[in-house]
């Protein structure tokens, strides 16, 4: 017995790190040389991101899943432990996942076999009824050509579309199969970092402040806490906005008998992402294959989906999202634009959580900047000439 606890203190002690020899010996540099290393190391990290763009889907997904799930956890920590409702979150939003997976997955991909299959049928059906309806545009000069060219370049670009998804995701198995494992490990990797951005809130907060001046970590700590709280809560709400839209536009469309109206609803909730413009983006395909079944169908699912954007702007959005983002819809519109030219379909999901954000500087620094006046130039009074008195100490008489 004593040997076996002599050996297992051996091969715990082999475990354990070396002690320090003695105090660390300072290597002197100049501020210069630090700054300059900072630089470098930082120019390494932009070089890495650049030829290693997963890293930045990991770190934003990791990031943007830590701020959603931090309210839920929030909540469950005033009933039980953190880490429990750290892990209770992440179960609850995986099983939402797997749920969606199993059920809604399956239905998406038989409705999108099932439409590439009927794309001739639909678009026969269009070239009979969209002739007539785009004559008095072409009175007035706003097609380029005839309701008939018109017709088919719309067709085949929308088609083409369709197919192309299509056989994405009814592609080979081989591909299908790589596919699902690329994004498998990401989603293990985003799932990881979320985990410990959670676990380590507090650490990195504490890290935060610490690297602020003393005098000013109270409104680093006011920083911190409105960057949580907007970003959190937009991309909360967002995804409530997205499911809720989701879901009423597949209802409405399946009562109305619009085909497909499960993968059309699904496809009004991704499309919702885009500001303002999603929504009308994710309406055109809709209104198509309605006016493949008739007229008074497509008009009756154009005004559902006017009636489901004015829902969504005027009430589920601010009752939802609230103080998220307190930003003009005009500069929301310029920023999703200008997202657009720079980075694609990235730079439009991002725009308005960059909008966010720079709002949260912008009243944080607005709040706390002050102009010190010009300090004010004394002028001195002009100096008195000195007044030589009159000889004999009296005043002269003329």
């Amino acid at each position: 017995m004593t040997r076996r606890l002599l050996s297992w203190r051996w091969a715990s002690d082999l475990l354990q790190p070396p002690p320090p020899t003695g105090t660390p010996t300072p290597i002197p540099i100049s501020p210069r040389t630090r700054n300059v290393l900072w630089l470098v190391g930082l120019g390494l990290l932009l070089l890495l991101l650049y030829r290693v763009p997963s890293l930045v889907t990991l770190m934003l997904g990791g990031g943007a899943l830590a701020l959603v799930l931090s309210f839920p956890v929030r909540l469950l920590t005033y009933v039980m432990p953190r880490g429990l409702a750290i892990f209770t979150s992440f179960v609850l939003t995986l099983g939402g996942l797997v749920l969606a997976v199993v059920v809604i997955v399956p239905i998406l991909t038989t409705q999108l076999r099932a439409l590439v299959d009927q794309l001739p049928r639909i678009a026969e059906e269009l070239d009979e009824r969209l002739p007539s309806l785009l004559e008095p545009f072409e009175r007035r000069g706003l097609l380029p050509g005839t309701p008939r060219e018109f017709i088919a370049n719309l067709e085949r670009e929308f088609f083409q579309f369709i197919e192309s998804v299509g056989g994405r995701i009814l592609g080979g198995l081989g591909g299908v199969l790589s596919s699902a494992f690329t994004t498998l490990i990401m989603l293990f990797g985003i799932v990881f970092i979320s985990v410990y951005l959670l676990l380590d809130a507090r650490r990195l907060q504490a890290t935060f402040l610490r690297a602020a001046p003393h005098r000013y970590r109270r409104d680093a700590l006011d920083l911190w806490n409105a960057f949580s709280f907007t970003l959190s809560r937009y991309l909360g709400g967002l995804g409530i906005s997205l499911l809720i839209q989701g879901i009423l536009s597949a209802a409405a469309l399946y009562l109305l008998g619009v085909p497909y109206a499960v993968l059309l609803g699904a496809w009004v909730a991704v499309t919702a992402i885009i500001p303002y413009l999603g929504a009308w983006l994710g309406s055109i395909p809709a209104v198509l294959l309605a006016l493949s079944v008739s007229p008074t169908t497509a008009l009756l699912t154009a005004a559902l989906f006017v009636a489901i954007q004015q829902f969504e702007s005027n009430l589920l959005t601010p009752q939802i999202q609230s103080q998220a983002v307190r930003v003009h819809p005009i500069l929301v519109l310029l920023a999703v634009i200008a997202g657009g030219d720079l980075a694609g379909l990235p730079g439009v999901i991002f725009a308005v959580p960059v909008l966010a954000a720079l709002r949260v500087l912008f009243d944080f620094f607005r709040a706390r900047l002050r102009t010190s006046p010009l300090t004010p130039v004394r002028h001195m009074p002009p100096r008195a000439h000195p007044v030589t008195p009159p000889s004999g100490g009296g005043e002269a008489h003329g």
